[in-house]
């Protein structure tokens, strides 16, 4: 069975190469490309690129070539369909089953495709040749915007009274042109209306370029009718999972790495039309971790800059508590304000592309130091609105899910409280003597922990747990001396520990023969220790981290051991093997 290509072909849109590479290998960026050690040879030296642009990897080291595809079917000994399954995953795209639901979505993902893309052609082309239609030219030539931006974006126009339905009927169902978004019935009249009519269109695309939805605007000064009105949600249409230009941004991703997110069609257009293409538009509803998420897949820091008045502020403030929760240790969320009443289509178009990169370099601003501003302006110098403002900043961190940057924002937050209250600290030595290092300092220590697979993590934890318990676990050996390890410095680390526990003789972490470097790593990356600091001196907490981590490294134990059978039983298809698969796997379970 072959998977669609249009399935396999919006995988590989959606994920750079350099993307899944850096999963598993530690990339550099030289140029248009990226280098790193080749995942299929030992080496010193990289011989391994990655080009985004060509979407392929090369190993100079190897002659290994190939897509995203062949990467991870190659580096992780996958068929071809366990790889498309694991990227798609990857790219928060719905595994493809081969049922019969799966082929009759396709069927009609083709059928709405062709009725948008024919309603999309036959408009633009409208308001490009039919002379009737000079009200909408003479709009769009007052807001500055000529052929080549109509043309770009595939901007149409439709009549007041329009009749294309007529025309697709011939074509398509009643059915799946309602299903379309397109149009509705007149349950008076009778006749179905076209949704847009008297507007002008917006083509919103997926992100291999097909249009999948419209915004319409209305060109004349109506008041009973909305400014902007979007597509109604479809079965292949969600407006909090797509962007507004993302099909031609995304492409300027290999060489620029920054984005503007904008709210309008028309701002986009129009910073797009004074030379600043890498600009996306949300769809006209609160931003989503969604759309922040696919961003990040492109993009390293992503600007946000919505209307300089109010509504444009309280949209911008939504956005950031939404989109905090995505920021990752080498990624960026920023905001900028514009003067009051200004939007980005006015403010470029009267000031030029040159001041408004001045602008956005000066006025920049990251996610959480506009989130601490605002609630800092809504604070009362007193205990009780204090509190308030410090409970929901805490409130806002905790939604984080990179467990690094969320303890660094919580720390930045709580040292900028400390600054306001500096007499709650009198007589406090240990609250915060240390510098908060700035979030962009944790880079390093996220490229380095990438390094460090998850088991070594947790030996890291059970190592750190016994070396700050020297003299408990002395007592109490039984408990750990048949916790088994699996990699070759944290073996010996463990051996050295458990022969000295065995003597009766008192010591230190410092008579220990163990290389200091070593445990500084153990140190630097257990990730219990975070858990630790709120239990100083309770015991019954110790051993129960003590038994979660050694029931973590059995489980991988049994992981591995259930592995290995699995390949002898795809080769033996001996039943004493699959009973023994059996067997551990219900020992994972009991686990």
């Amino acid at each position: 069975m072959k998977y669609p290509k249009e399935y396999l072909d919006e995988i590989k849109t959606r994920l750079k190469v350099s993307t899944v590479v850096s999963k598993s290998v530690a990339l550099k960026k030289r140029g248009k490309e990226y280098v790193g050690l080749s995942p299929f040879k030992t080496e010193k030296t990289p011989s391994f690129t990655v080009n985004d642009e060509k979407e392929f990897y090369h190993c100079f080291a190897t002659s290994e070539h190939g897509n995203i595809f062949d990467f991870i079917m190659k580096t992780q000994n996958l068929k071809f369909g366990e790889a498309v399954k694991s990227l798609a995953n990857l790219a928060g795209m719905k595994p493809y089953t081969f049922s019969k639901q799966d082929e009759e979505r396709e069927k009609k993902l083709k059928e709405y495709l062709s009725i948008y893309s024919q309603y999309v052609d036959f408009y633009h082309d409208e308001l490009l040749k039919n002379k009737t239609n000079s009200n909408a030219r003479d709009y769009l030539k007052n807001r500055s915007l000529g052929k080549e931006e109509v043309k770009k974006f595939k901007i149409g126009y439709i009549k007041k009274n329009p009749n294309f339905f007529d025309k697709l009927k011939d074509e398509f169902s009643e059915q799946a042109l309602v299903e379309s978004g397109l149009f509705y019935l007149d349950e008076k009249k009778k006749i179905y209306l076209e949704r847009f009519r008297s507007r002008l269109i917006f083509p919103i695309n997926n992100i291999s370029g097909q249009p999948i939805a419209l915004g319409g605007r209305i060109i004349e000064k109506l008041d009973y009718l909305a400014k902007y009105i979007n597509s109604p949600e479809t079965a292949f249409f969600k407006k909090g999972s797509n962007l507004y230009n993302l099909d031609l941004a995304r492409k300027l991703s290999n060489k620029i790495d920054h984005v503007y997110l904008v709210e309008g069609y028309m701002d986009v257009v129009g910073l797009s039309k004074n030379g600043i293409e890498n600009v996306v538009a949300n769809l006209g509803t609160s931003l989503t971790d969604r759309q922040i998420s696919i961003l990040n897949q492109f993009f390293n820091d992503i600007i946000v800059s919505f209307d300089g008045d109010e509504s444009g502020y309280k949209a911008a403030l939504r956005a950031a508590e939404n989109s905090i929760k995505e920021l990752q240790p080498e990624k960026q969320i920023s905001f900028i304000f514009l003067p009051d009443g200004e939007d980005p289509d006015s403010y470029v178009n009267k000031n030029g592309k040159a001041n408004f990169i001045d602008f956005t370099k000066q006025a920049k601003i990251s996610i959480h130091q506009f989130i601490f501003n605002h609630y800092k302006q809504q604070t009362e110098n007193n205990p009780s609105s204090m509190a308030i403002f410090e409970k929901k900043l805490r409130s806002i961190a905790a939604t984080i899910k990179d467990d690094f940057i969320k303890k660094y924002v919580l720390e930045f937050f709580l040292e900028k409280i400390s600054l306001l209250t500096p007499h709650s600290n009198v007589g406090k030595k240990n609250f915060y003597t240390k510098k908060i290092k700035s979030l962009q300092s944790t880079q390093k220590y996220f490229n380095e922990s990438k390094l460090i697979s998850g088991v070594e993590l947790k030996e890291f934890s059970l190592l750190y747990l016994i070396m700050n318990n020297l003299s408990i676990f002395q007592e109490n050996i039984h408990m750990i001396e048949n916790i088994k390890l699996f990699s070759d410095d944290n073996k010996l680390i463990f051996e050295t520990l458990i022969t000295k526990l065995k003597s009766s003789e008192k010591f230190t972490l410092q008579e220990i023969p163990i290389d200091p470097q070593l445990t500084e790593k153990i140190f630097k990356f257990a990730s219990i220790k975070h858990i630790l600091s709120g239990h100083q001196n309770d015991q019954d907490k110790m051993f129960e981290l003590l038994e979660e981590v050694s029931r973590d490294l059995k489980n991988y134990d049994l992981e591995f051991r259930i592995e290995e059978l699995e390949s002898k039983f795809s080769k033996d298809l001996s039943e004493s093997t699959f009973n023994e698969i059996r067997e551990l796997k219900k020992q994972k379970n009991i686990n």
